[in-house]
């Protein structure tokens, strides 16, 4: 996918480019975080604001903290969610993560940056700060089935999809009950319930 996502006035334009089912895939994001109480809220990627603004018009009077490793995205944020309860905070996904509790979390087209390792990490760490009961939900460039549906443009070294089924295998091991719910191509969107102990 293409690198502009650190210019905010270019990159909705860009990413609809590059995704075309990108609207419905931030639909299918926010419809599956129905049922749950989301009200604490954690974004991975807040990039825009696009997805929190999806996601907490369906969660009214949730508090979310967004991460995101870009000030210019985080700024183009705060201004879109300024009357939302928001906590906008620069990071990267390696950083530790903020400790929460959580009951929801969140992502679009920015796990993929991480590797193999970096995200069977990462999903063990998101459920560390977890409640139980709490539902993580994340779309994201993937590797098909058929070679013919990558169709998304990637850059080698920092797009680095993987599978459907590893990822499903590596947030069961992280203590995750997850399947895909929505997927065309090359992009799906997988919800991970973190189970009541």
């Amino acid at each position: 996918m293409g690198q502009f996502h650190f210019v905010p006035e270019e990159y909705l334009a860009l990413i609809r480019a590059e995704v075309p089912d990108y609207d419905r895939v931030q639909d299918e994001v926010a419809a599956a975080t129905e049922g749950v109480a989301g009200r604490a809220v954690l974004e991975l990627g807040v990039g825009t604001g696009e997805t929190a603004r999806r996601v907490l018009a369906r969660h009214p009077g949730a508090r979310l903290v967004g991460v995101d490793e870009s000030e210019e995205m985080l700024a183009a944020a705060g201004a879109a969610l300024a009357d939302a309860d928001v906590d906008l905070r620069r990071g990267r996904f390696q950083d530790p993560l903020p400790p929460g509790p959580f009951d929801l979390v969140v992502s679009v087209f920015a796990i993929h940056h991480l590797d193999a390792p970096g995200k069977a990490d990462l999903f063990a760490r998101l459920a560390a700060v977890l409640v139980p009961g709490a539902r993580f939900v994340f779309a994201d460039v993937v590797v098909p089935e058929d070679p013919a549906d990558a169709v998304t443009p990637l850059d080698a070294g920092y797009d680095l999809p993987d599978t459907v089924p590893d990822q499903l295998r590596w947030l069961a091991d992280a203590g995750f009950d997850a399947r895909a719910t929505w997927a065309r191509r090359d992009v799906a969107v997988i919800r991970a319930d973190y189970p009541v102990a």
